[in-house]
């Protein structure tokens, strides 16, 4: 697993409930390489399917926004950020064509419709309390693979968005810290820093809930992007397209950049749960192992724009201090 700069990972111990709905073969405890589920194997029971197609037909936060063609600034400055860090040099101004991009993470109900769909096993957290949850159906996906996220987003006609692509939808045009502005986040604007509700996670992992205190999707209105796109930092990290090369914003090309053509570690942007305040940030860059399934680890979607599609979302401005 790969972390660049200041992130606080924690393991999570699996959930070890057995329940009527989703039978679960035997659990381990904490797996190495953080993958804290990895031993965790969910069934459905006949009762489990039935309730989920039922849960399956709440309304889903599906909507997207379009993001409009032009420049923005991509990166950090060092004289303006100074939690900023090297994979983030240098700041500049990177084109991108217009694109469409999920105003919401991906949530737990609109990747259940996926499942069903696909005739694929139940996601661990689903067992939790018993049953897929009415009240879990907002919160963002989390326990995913890069693979199960890239096979989610094609199989709803989308796709994952680039590195470049999120952080324009992040930060609108002018370079800010943070969606909402230059302003220090805080527990009133994002959902991180999180670990302290549960004890030292280094020492007691067993403290933490094996729910972790995630949030709805659409929570925090006074803290979207220029463009409306909620939670796009904290609650959880997400996926995204590229391969992950911490030099990369110092030699790709200033149009449509897609990443390196190969890697090792696909990246994820945005922070979760989990992270502290340098993580929140709308340039952090961070990537891991493909295969990771993290509590703290989701997505949203993307697609290219219509060609016929308006100007898009217009920005709002930097709020003054």
């Amino acid at each position: 697993m790969i972390y660049s700069g200041l992130r606080t990972r924690a393991i999570v111990l699996g959930a070890a409930l057995f329940v009527s709905l989703i039978g679960t073969s035997p659990v381990h405890a904490v797996t190495s390489g953080g993958q804290d589920v990895a031993d965790v194997k969910p069934e459905w029971t006949p009762d489990g399917r039935k309730e989920a197609t039922r849960l399956a037909a709440l309304p889903p936060h599906d909507e997207m926004v379009l993001i409009p063609a032009g420049p923005f600034l991509m990166g950090s400055n060092r004289q303006v950020d100074r939690n900023s860090y090297q994979a983030e040099f240098p700041q500049r101004s990177i084109h991108l064509d217009a694109f469409e991009i999920d105003k919401y993470e991906v949530t737990m109900v609109q990747y259940l419709r996926y499942v069903l769909a696909k005739g694929l096993e139940p996601l661990v957290d689903w067992k939790w309390g018993g049953v897929f949850q009415e009240t879990m159906a907002n919160h963002p996906i989390m326990h995913v693979s890069w693979a199960d996220a890239d096979s989610y987003c094609k199989w709803a006609g989308k796709r994952l968005p680039t590195e470049a692509e999120w952080e324009k939808a992040a930060r609108g045009e002018d370079g800010r810290i943070y969606p909402w502005g230059n302003q220090m986040a805080g527990l009133s604007r994002s959902n991180f820093g999180r670990t302290g509700l549960s004890g030292p996670v280094r020492d007691r992992p067993e403290r933490l809930l094996l729910y972790p205190p995630i949030v709805s999707v659409n929570k925090y209105e006074n803290a979207v992007s220029p463009y409306g796109v909620f939670n796009i930092v904290g609650n959880v990290a997400e996926w995204v397209a590229d391969w992950y090369d911490p030099n990369y914003y110092k030699t790709g090309p200033d149009r449509n950049p897609k990443g390196p053509a190969e890697g090792i570690s696909k990246a994820f942007r945005g922070g979760g749960w989990v992270d502290s305040t340098p993580s929140v940030r709308a340039a952090q860059r961070n990537g891991t192992a493909p295969t990771e399934k993290m509590n703290w680890l989701g997505f949203r979607c993307a697609r290219d724009a219509a060609p016929s599609a308006p100007g898009g979302a217009k920005p709002i401005g930097l709020p003054t201090p």
